[in-house]
């Protein structure tokens, strides 16, 4: 086979060789196929039980494909800052923040036209303020730099063939498991009388939202002058073209350029942010971890050794300990695994998947303790890096700035600690 042929099997996944369209395809593309096909019988599947199911499907497909073609991770986002003294994926987290913001305050004024009333959006992740925010941020920022990723970056790693973000994952439901039996001392300590802030009770929705846009600009600016400091700044990888201008080259660069080349984080970003729009206009905001605790609630119950009453915790919005009884299929059993799948089958076309394991033993354990740490954090702070920060940022709830300050600290904590373990 000649260069060129090679370099374009590379670059399309076709072996131009070959008679027929199927054969032509790559393996990981035929796979792909297979898997998309695979995900659309789940979505019917879905639909035919409950069609809010299929919808969240159909959400978590998308989340997950975003996910790993931007290789998108909040954990990298701060790491990277204290690390790397880089800020690339960080922009790209404000960037989505930013667009998810606009959303969330468009969604939330029709939810309570007057915000000076006292009344807050049902489902906006308002939530109290105290000890347990800078507990569970402190601990989730160092968990999620240990363990090598935080909750959205082990979901996609987990689609793409990462044995330790699978370790990882045990932990988080270890550790979200581990945090009920403490759940009712921290809800009389702190959670109980924590203050819920709204913004838009004090500024209104369009102060809230200037106010917020506002800190955000302050964020990226000080992200441009670390990166100035050190004067690292690494730059996205260009889209390359056939060089080719008839109507076929054309069609094949932009699916290359969806399914193969790497998204720029601000497009990652965007995209997340978006979509966490339409699923809160559809539903509530993105999540995660509340759909976990349901397990893990749901097993030790089935066991005999469960937590016993969890107080206030079905009072809470967010990824607060879920404590319901809708038994094993939910919507947000559809988005967790939905995620997964999407990274799987993105990964799949853009020739990423591979089944990877650790060269060193000490990364399983350093994956589950980083796990356990993130599990232990989101239940005290009612959600991740997703939940308490993603979508709380933009409902305009000042819980998830402190959260994010103390998220900050504990990722410069957790650098620390893999600098001198690596």
């Amino acid at each position: 086979m000649s260069e060129q042929s090679t370099t374009e099997q590379a670059l399309t996944g076709i072996d131009a060789k070959q008679p027929s369209l199927w054969p032509r395809l790559a393996p990981n593309v035929r796979i792909g196929f297979l898997a998309a096909l695979a995900a659309l019988a789940l979505w019917m599947l879905a639909m035919g039980i409950d069609s809010q199911m299929g919808l969240f499907w159909a959400y978590g497909l998308a989340f997950g494909f975003v996910l790993q073609r931007s290789r998108f991770c909040f954990a990298s986002a701060f790491r990277d800052i204290f690390l790397l003294q880089h800020g690339r994926t960080m922009k790209g987290l404000l960037a989505g923040l930013a667009v998810a913001t606009l959303g969330f305050g468009l969604v939330m004024s029709k939810q309570v036209p007057n915000p000076t009333l006292g009344f807050l959006p049902p489902e906006a992740n308002v939530l109290p303020i105290g000890l347990h925010l800078v507990v569970g941020g402190l601990i989730f920022g160092i968990g999620m730099v240990v363990a090598g990723g935080c909750v959205s970056g082990s979901v996609y790693r987990m689609g793409e063939g990462y044995v330790a973000s699978w370790v990882s994952f045990g932990g988080i439901l270890v550790g979200l498991l581990l945090t009920t039996y403490t759940w009712n001392w921290w809800w009389d300590a702190s959670i109980a009388d924590g203050w819920r802030i709204w913004l838009p009770t004090y500024f209104g929705h369009g102060g809230a939202i200037a106010l917020t846009l506002l800190a955000l600009l302050g964020v990226y600016l000080l992200v441009v002058w670390w990166e100035s400091r050190s004067g690292m700044v690494i730059p996205e990888t260009p889209f390359v073209g056939s060089g080719d201008d008839n109507f076929r080259a054309r069609i094949g660069d932009n699916l290359r350029q969806f399914f193969v080349h790497g998204w720029p984080a601000v497009t990652g970003g965007v995209a997340l942010g978006a979509l966490n729009v339409l699923i809160f206009y559809t539903a509530h905001p993105w999540g995660f971890t509340g759909e976990l605790s349901r397990w893990m609630l749901g097993l030790s119950n089935v066991l005999g050794v469960g937590p016993g009453e969890l107080l206030g915790a079905a009072s809470l919005p967010g990824c607060t300990l879920d404590v319901s009884e809708s038994g094993f299929l939910n919507h947000m059993l559809f988005l967790v695994w939905g995620m997964v799948m999407g990274s799987f089958v993105a990964a799949l076309f853009a020739g990423e998947f591979k089944i990877r394991r650790p060269r060193q033993h000490r990364r399983y354990t350093q994956a589950a303790g980083g796990g356990l740490l993130m599990g232990a954090g989101a239940a005290l702070a009612m959600g991740c890096t997703i939940g308490a920060f993603f979508s709380a940022i933009p409902s305009l709830a000042l819980n998830g700035w402190v959260f994010a300050v103390f998220l900050a600290i504990g990722a410069w904590i957790g650098t620390q600690i893999i600098q001198r373990i690596d």
